[in-house]
Order: structure tokens, then C-alpha cells, then sequence
């Protein structure tokens, strides 16, 4: 089992990243929450990782802290969620906002997310809200948290292709669908702007 990776950020391709540690380049896929707090590439990043074994593949997902994985297993547990569902909700939310939608029963900002209709949604709150309960008072976690309207400030590429094609490949990858997707984009962007500051905004304008 790998619980956590700490090595040298190569590559940043939203939403999978390759981080080399002991020689050998993880490709590790990881929430947009989480990938706005990785380092500049060519810098040391430290990840904690879910592992996953299937029959025709062995996936890694970081995530830049144990809360945000330990409600990304809590997701996975769910009916009806897979790791992708799971990563693309973490990506539109992080772990404490989840949290709080689901604590207050918010199915209207659940169906924002790409992949989560009203029944998804209405199963989440069902489902998840006392094992999210018990997961903030095992491990010491705030059961009602405030909104931030601001995501952390994110990285630039060292090396980027167009930031809207990159932005709409993310979006693609995290479960949006393609004309919703590039109707946003182009309403968000502006010149000068990085792929991760559009993906940052245009998740928000889906918010």
C-alpha cells in the first residue's frame, strides 16, 4: 500500500500530475483543490495517496492533505461513486465544503458538480451524512465549516500548452461536458491568464 509520496513534481497536466521519488515517476491524479497547493515543477511536493488495484490498472490519487483523502474514501464508499466521480467533486469542492453541503442537507449545490444529478445527490446526503459525522469527531474535524469564496492561489506552468486548451482538457477529464465546458471558458477568460487560473474560474462559475 502507498500512503504517501514525497519526491520532485515533473509534470503538471490537470488533472494528473508525475512526481518522481526514488527514481521512478508516479503518475498520481489528483483533485483540483489539492492541485492548486502543488509547488512550481522542479520543486519537492509531498502527497498523501490513495491507492487503487483493479484488473486492468493501478491508480494513484493525491491529495494535499488526510482530511481531503479520508472524505475522497468516504466518497468511494458511497453508491454509485467511483474514484472519477469522487475526484471530480473533491475538484469542484474541497473536503470541509463538502462536508458542509452534506451536513446541511445543500442538494442544490451538489447537482453543480459535474456527474452528481438529484438523486446522486439526494443518496450523498443520505448516505454519507452520519459516516461524515463520525469521521469529523474521529478525527477531530469541524462538523460545520465557513464557505471561502476564494480558492488558494495557484501555480503557474513552467512548461504550458494554450491555457484554454489545457483549462478544457481538465474540465473534459474531471467530467464536464464539452459544450458546457468551453461556453464557460469562454466567458471567464481573459489574456494573460494561466490554465489553472481558468480552471479556477471557470469551477467557480459552475459553482
Amino acid at each position: 500500500m502507498i500512503g504517501n509520496i514525497r519526491g520532485t513534481l515533473l509534470e503538471k497536466q490537470p488533472p494528473e500530475i508525475l512526481i518522481e521519488a526514488g527514481g521512478v515517476g508516479y503518475e498520481v491524479q489528483v483533485p483540483m483543490t489539492s492541485f492548486y497547493e502543488l509547488p512550481e515543477i522542479g520543486q519537492e511536493a509531498n502527497l498523501v495517496i490513495h491507492f487503487v488495484v483493479r484488473e486492468d490498472a493501478q491508480l494513484l490519487f493525491g491529495f494535499a492533505n488526510k482530511k481531503e483523502r479520508a472524505v475522497f474514501r468516504e466518497l468511494i464508499k458511497a453508491s454509485g461513486v467511483g474514484p472519477k466521480l469522487a475526484l471530480a467533486i473533491l475538484s469542484g469542492m474541497n473536503a470541509e465544503q463538502f462536508m458542509q453541503c452534506v451536513s446541511r442537507e445543500d442538494v442544490t449545490a451538489l447537482t453543480k458538480l459535474p456527474g452528481v444529478g438529484k438523486k446522486t445527490a439526494e443518496r450523498l446526503v443520505i448516505e454519507m451524512r452520519d459516516r461524515l459525522s463520525k469521521l469529523a469527531k474521529d478525527q477531530g474535524y469541524a462538523e460545520t465549516v465557513h464557505l471561502t469564496p476564494d480558492l488558494p492561489v495557484e501555480n503557474t506552468f513552467v512548461q504550458r500548452t494554450d491555457a484554454k486548451e489545457e483549462a478544457l482538457s481538465a474540465l473534459l477529464a474531471l467530467g464536464y461536458k464539452g459544450p458546457q465546458a468551453s461556453k464557460v471558458i469562454q466567458a471567464v477568460f481573459n489574456d494573460g491568464m494561466s490554465s489553472e487560473q481558468l480552471i479556477r474560474e471557470a469551477l467557480r462559475a459552475m459553482a
